[in-house]
């Protein structure tokens, strides 16, 4: 269940996806399979070729990308996701979240 997500954050992640660059969404989420998560950042890009050597760089297989609604995505959950928002420097994601897991 997805929640915490604000419109304008929503569209310019749609945006940026179409545009074919690698965008990311870090929303608040609860799954029963992840009970020590609170949060998950969908890393996504209309351009499956790049969104799989961008998922390789990684360490993530392309079966895991999600194809929904025309957003392919990778969903990066717990320490991968503080891991890989760094390495990215998408550190407001970290902060607006209070991701502060050590990686």
């Amino acid at each position: 269940m997805a929640f915490g997500i604000k419109r304008k954050d929503l569209n310019a992640w749609k945006s940026a996806v179409q545009r074919g660059e690698i965008a990311f969404l870090t929303h608040y989420w609860l799954d029963d399979r992840f009970p020590n998560a609170n949060t998950v950042t969908k890393a996504a890009c209309q351009d499956m070729k790049q969104l799989i050597e961008w998922g390789e760089r990684h360490g993530l297989k392309k079966e895991w990308i999600h194809v929904r609604d025309g957003y392919p995505h990778f969903d990066l959950i717990g320490d991968v996701q503080i891991r890989i928002l760094k390495k990215e420097r998408s550190l407001g994601h970290i902060q607006a979240y209070g991701l502060h897991i050590d990686v």
